[in-house]
């Protein structure tokens, strides 16, 4: 569970870090909008009250503490399974992060009443409307990891058996 739990802590820091400083020291709430590369990359700022894209988005203070519970509820969950898949170093990394990505979220909540949402990637002409974070990429990162790792056992020493 150490790797996990490094993993959570990095996760949480670059999270809360990149919050603050865009947020707060770029002004980003204030802008609203900073290109960074042309065409590809913008700080777009997005206070997400609900779940992924803005579902069940709601500014009641029992939707907030509503997602919040859930959001703990599931990393115990997911914490628990790693501590049972011990052996699973790629596992126990996945649920590091998913964790980590999940309480930077959940601090968001607990300190601004949402969750800041910002990073703006576009492609090929298409303009995104969407803005997530470094805490949503872990979790995508984490639950893939999950899906992908659940279960195996890890290698088996040559000669022991």
């Amino acid at each position: 569970m150490r790797l996990a739990t490094i993993l959570a802590l990095s996760v949480i820091a670059a999270d809360q870090a990149s919050k603050w400083f865009v947020v707060a020291g770029l002004r980003l709430e204030e802008r609203l909008f900073i290109e960074v590369i042309p065409g590809v990359f913008n700080l777009t700022m997005a206070w997400n009250r609900g779940i992924n894209f803005g579902l069940l988005s709601s500014y009641s203070d029992a939707m907030r503490w509503g997602l919040i519970v859930l959001a703990l509820a599931i990393c115990a969950w997911v914490w628990v399974w790693a501590w049972r898949e011990a052996g699973n170093r790629w596992f126990q990394a996945s649920a590091g992060v998913l964790v980590g990505g999940a309480l930077g979220n959940v601090i968001d909540r607990l300190v601004w009443g949402a969750v800041a949402d910002f990073i703006n990637l576009t492609c090929c002409g298409i303009a995104n409307p969407y803005a997530f974070n470094v805490a949503d990429a872990a979790i995508f990162a984490g639950a893939l990891g999950l899906i992908l790792f659940a279960g195996r056992k890890p290698p088996t020493q040559a000669g022991s058996g």
